[in-house]
């Protein structure tokens, strides 16, 4: 038996063996990774379970194989049984109802004092939740986001900042004076959910939690408008007319499928970031970047998984490298999950 890192919405280490690349866990333990428990029907969750045509498929020996049992959920994995860590993606049906239903999915993070906060401590209120990292420029929209903030907080809207980041220390520097929500996904787990492909990316959500706007490319100042060519005045108009009048910026049907389903390369590629990251925390640096290498094959165009590799590896996320990135990437089309910036008043 031997440690393993499981990454899922967080990480645990659990005791698992080892066989022929795959990673073995007692079954107390899948209810505990996975939140799924393996019974004679199938793999259960309360009341319901999804059918397994040989339950004891999954089994070997004593212990259930963990790749095996995500697969049946039809949840994607990468394991590294090398680096002794596996990470098992979200389920797709959460993202799926974001994009197609307008339900915000539920999710729980971290502030940068590592004190957890769940989305629904904003139920009631209309929210911005905004992206950002401090390996991209965007770290200097805070003040904007601030401002707006602190303009409609009366009107019960909030702005909530996510960070996709690795670390607490690397964002701190560029929250002093923020006093709204900065949270801290190192996991890119929001990227997964809401199918974010880049940063800035901002969402609305209204006061019942549901999807008014979806991803879009957003910026809470004009610091870098000569460079992308977008000013922050147009969209913070649309976002004061929704908090204060109700106007929407588009009809439900509009928004549902607005944004494109990430594919299995683009979750894949997510899975390999994460294993990356974590070899890293554990001090096995050619594991990690042999996995950032694979994340990129797989999403060569995702700024989520490239440039948020670019710090990790050594590489400046503000040099030539990203210049070689922003020209591949205008190359291919400049290809984006989610809606264009706004450009004018409608």
């Amino acid at each position: 038996m031997r440690q393993i890192s499981v990454i899922t919405e967080g990480v645990r280490s659990v005791d698992a063996a080892v066989a022929d690349g795959r990673v073995l866990i007692d079954a107390d333990q899948l209810v505990e990774v996975l939140g799924w428990a393996l019974k004679p029907e199938g793999l259960c969750r309360g009341d319901v379970c999804v059918p397994v045509a040989d339950p004891g498929s999954l089994v070997v020996g004593a212990g259930v194989d963990l790749a095996a049992a995500a697969a049946a959920l039809g949840l994607l994995v990468v394991v590294d049984t090398g680096a002794g860590i596996a990470a098992v993606a979200v389920g797709a049906e959460q993202r799926h109802r974001a994009l197609d239903s307008l339900e915000a999915p539920a999710f729980s993070l971290p502030d940068l004092d590592g004190e957890d906060h769940h989305f629904d401590e904003w139920h009631g209120r209309k929210k911005l939740l905004v992206t950002f990292s401090s390996w991209c420029g965007c770290r200097y929209d805070l003040p904007g986001w601030q401002a707006l903030h602190e303009e409609l907080a009366d009107d019960g809207f909030t702005a909530v900042a996510v960070a996709i980041d690795n670390d607490p220390a690397d964002v701190r520097p560029w929250v002093d004076g923020i006093t709204f929500p900065v949270l801290i996904d190192s996991q890119h787990l929001l990227t997964e959910l809401f199918a974010i492909s880049n940063v800035p990316t901002v969402v609305w959500i209204d006061e019942d939690d549901h999807i008014v706007r979806p991803n879009g490319v957003a910026f809470g100042t004009d610091t870098f408008s000569d460079f992308t060519g977008v000013e922050a005045e147009p969209h913070l108009r649309a976002v004061r007319r929704w908090v204060r009048d109700g106007e929407v910026p588009m009809a439900p049907e509009e928004a549902r499928r607005a944004v494109a389903d990430l594919s299995d390369d683009e979750v894949l590629a997510r899975l390999h970031f994460r294993v990356g990251a974590e070899a890293q925390r554990q001090r096995d640096d050619a594991a990690g970047r042999r996995h950032f290498e694979q994340a990129a094959q797989l999403a060569p165009h995702d700024w989520t998984v490239r440039r948020a590799a670019m710090p990790l590896i050594g590489k400046d996320p503000f040099g030539q490298e990203f210049f070689e990135l922003y020209e591949e990437w205008q190359e291919a089309g400049s290809p984006y999950h989610g809606l264009a910036a706004t450009r004018a008043d409608h």
